[in-house]
């Protein structure tokens, strides 16, 4: 009987992993990449002989696949991905693949518009504290599917987009974890907000009554989408502006404490206490707690790695206070919710660098904090008409700038002593930069090089 035939789209931390697996579990296996494969990537990929090409798809070769594992970032409208599903060949994600072969090892899968990465990066702090083996994966750490491949280990925690659970049919979160909805990413949901709704809520797809279910009951769409999604696990929300109560365990802040519990076992949290601050990194804590008492871990080392945790990097992360001007790095802030958390969370008055690839983003929300908070707004994009139009009204200063030296050096000229330059761009990176890591990176270096 002839081997099946996995076919690979895009040679990224996620294809490659799945490659790799794929590979090791005796399946034929070609990986296609449009453009550029890293040099890392491609040496894994030849450890393992495994076939690849780069630079253009064969699609021969590709049509001839029995399954294929797309990559996240390749939108469903490539033609590429239009002609495979044309011939009916399924069509999944790293995710879908890599849980076939993980064995007895459960998964905590975190999910939201935001909050995702530092409440992911919390949580698989607190079970590596706690001694669980424990890997992290998905849109952070290392490939699901190469981490399937090389080890085997008890919990794997991932951060899931909504382009992840896509692809994903019969995977199984053992402890699924959803942080809000917000719009993002509509330019892939045909600008249909209920589109990247319904992705989200596939989070809890495939749940058991043995499994958890953490989400926020202070998010109205999440509220509204349970009562037409009805969830099979024991549900454990967490807020801060709702009175509500679950027999399987909540969390709730009320004045600067949470109290976080699941089953039997309670933990209590200052947020004070926290090095990360801010409503937002309450929530994401509210989470982390449930989910790590979900798994077994004492309330003990739950408030100790909290307590310890440090801010993420380029999530409100503080670079330097030079001449009284504090410079915070938050590029990973790609959708105005995120940017809401971020000027919600600023004490000082600010200047603020937004712009790039905007998502289809109505930035009224953000109209209240701005026109109290910042005194100027830098524009940094390609094409700001659309950041300008907003704000012309809103904030009193408004500058555009074409590149992050002219962004910065505009920064520079305008902050004075007490104020804080603040990058959260609400946009995506593409205009200008590889990713938000690459924008996040080239901040904090000229600010350390240029501003003495």
């Amino acid at each position: 009987m002839a081997k099946k035939r996995i076919v690979v789209l895009g040679g990224g931390i996620s294809g490659y992993g799945s490659a790799i697996l794929a590979k090791k579990e005796g399946f034929d296996v070609f990986l296609s990449d449009a453009g550029k494969i890293s040099d890392l990537y491609r040496q894994r990929l030849e450890q393992w002989e495994v076939e690849y090409e780069q630079g253009g798809h064969t699609m021969e070769k590709i049509l001839s696949a029995t399954e294929v594992i797309k990559s996240p970032g390749i939108p469903d409208k490539a033609p590429v991905v239009v002609a495979i599903r044309e011939k009916g060949i399924p069509v999944i994600s790293e995710m879908e693949f890599a849980a076939r072969y993980m064995g007895h090892a459960k998964t905590i899968c975190i999910t939201g518009s935001n909050g995702k990465t530092t409440t992911t990066s919390l949580i698989y702090k607190i079970l590596a504290d706690a001694g669980f083996d424990v890997a992290l994966g998905g849109n952070i750490g290392e490939s699901f599917a190469y981490s399937v491949a090389t080890k085997q280990y008890d919990w794997y925690v991932l951060e899931l987009s909504s382009f992840q659970l896509d692809g994903m049919f019969d995977f199984r979160a053992n402890i699924a974890v959803l942080m809000n909805i917000t719009p993002d990413h509509l330019d892939r949901y045909d600008y249909c907000f209920q589109n990247y709704i319904d992705s989200k809520m596939r989070i809890t797809r495939n749940q058991k009554s043995n499994d958890y279910f953490i989400y926020s009951a202070d998010d109205q769409i999440i509220m509204r989408e349970l009562e037409k999604h009805p969830v099979h696990s024991a549900e454990l929300p967490f807020m801060a502006r709702t009175a509500m109560a679950s027999g399987a365990g909540d969390a709730s802040l009320v004045g600067g404490v949470f109290t976080a519990r699941a089953g039997k076992n309670e933990v209590e949290i200052e947020t004070e206490k926290m090095q990360i601050k801010g409503l937002h990194n309450a929530y994401d804590a509210m989470a982390a707690a449930l989910a790590a008492l979900a798994a077994g871990v004492t309330p003990e080392q739950v408030a100790e790695s909290i307590y310890s945790f440090s801010p993420v990097e380029h999530r409100l992360e503080p670079v330097a206070e030079v001449g009284g001007v504090l410079y915070i790095n938050d590029s990973k802030a790609t959708n105005v919710d995120s940017v809401w958390y971020a000027l919600e969370s600023m004490t000082r008055p600010t200047v603020w660098i937004a712009g790039g690839t905007d998502k289809g983003n109505d930035y009224s929300p953000l109209f209240d904090f701005a026109k109290e908070k910042v005194h100027t707004l830098i524009c940094m994009g390609l094409d700001n008409n659309k950041l300008e139009n907003s704000f012309k009204d809103i904030v009193p200063n408004i500058i555009s700038t074409d590149s992050l030296d002219s962004a910065m050096r505009a920064a520079v000229a305008t902050a004075k002593s007490g104020d804080a330059v603040l990058l959260s761009p609400a946009c995506a990176s593409f205009d200008l930069f590889k990713n938000y890591c690459q924008r996040g990176e080239l901040f904090k270096e000229w600010v350390k090089e240029n501003v003495k």
